[in-house]
């Protein structure tokens, strides 16, 4: 899909910048990294503009769009892929236009490395599984927060994280393992290193198709198994902030034409 067109109430599109895909017995059984971030933001497919960045696909202008959202990849932020970077280079861009923005795992960790952040490999470790999410003092007043628990559930499958968080970004929820598990980097721009797109089904698929790889990482893969189990309010979060965007006055073609 190559062009964006607004609805026929004349709202803009929300972009999908797709940045890669599970392998292909997932992607067969559970759909593409961009399909579940559709899903989790409950559009349909002709309110959305899914650019495939990883394939060397460009997005239009921001001004083309009323949001953007950012898959996860299998890929890593620090390679520096050519496609990584000028899609770095788009969201600079889109910030600095104050496009509402947000991010999942790869697509947090992209947005604090184009914004000054420092992402690498956690020293901690891989985090996988379904693991418990605590907010910080930060959250307590911030509009895509208000009236969720303090402490949560969410899907977790990442090596890197974001260590040093980008000028005036703030952390507003933290994990055992990371502590900034979930930022707001603008007052519409946020990210997630959990994921909430993922259920539990996805989860239990990944873990018996890499069993081995993570044997060999020394995880305990069974009790990862054994402890997954839904997670309705990360799951929430994609479509709560693109209300909070609705909210805050909506961009339309008329005003960004």
């Amino acid at each position: 899909m190559n062009t964006a067109a607004p609805y026929s109430d004349g709202l803009l599109p929300v972009l999908i910048l797709h940045t890669g895909d599970p392998d292909e017995p997932l992607r067969q059984s559970h759909g593409g990294y961009a399909e579940m971030m559709r899903h989790a933001a409950g559009l349909s497919p002709d309110g959305v503009h899914i650019v495939r960045v990883y394939l060397d696909e460009e997005p239009l202008a921001p001004s083309a769009y009323r949001a953007a959202l950012i898959t996860g990849s299998p890929a890593m932020v620090t390679d520096l892929e050519p496609w990584s970077e000028r899609t770095a280079a788009w969201i600079r861009q889109a910030a600095a236009e104050n496009l509402p923005m947000f991010g999942v795992c790869y697509g947090h960790q992209l947005l604090a490395h184009a914004l000054g952040g420092v992402v690498d490999y956690n020293a901690k470790g891989r985090e996988l599984g379904t693991q418990t999410i605590e907010c910080l003092p930060d959250a307590t007043g911030d509009a895509l927060m208000t009236g969720l628990p303090t402490r949560f559930p969410a899907q977790l499958l990442h090596a890197q994280s974001v260590t040093q968080l980008p000028p005036g970004a703030e952390a507003l929820a933290r994990s055992d393992m990371d502590p900034h598990q979930l930022i707001r980097l603008a007052p519409a721009i946020y990210s997630a290193q959990f994921h909430p797109e993922f259920g539990p089904e996805f989860m239990g698929d990944h873990l018996r198709q890499y069993h081995r790889v993570y044997l060999r990482e020394g995880l305990d893969v069974d009790a990862l198994a054994a402890g997954l189990g839904p997670t309705p309010t990360a799951a929430s979060l994609i479509r709560r902030f693109l209300g909070l965007c609705e909210r805050a006055g909506t961009r339309s073609a008329q005003r960004t034409a």
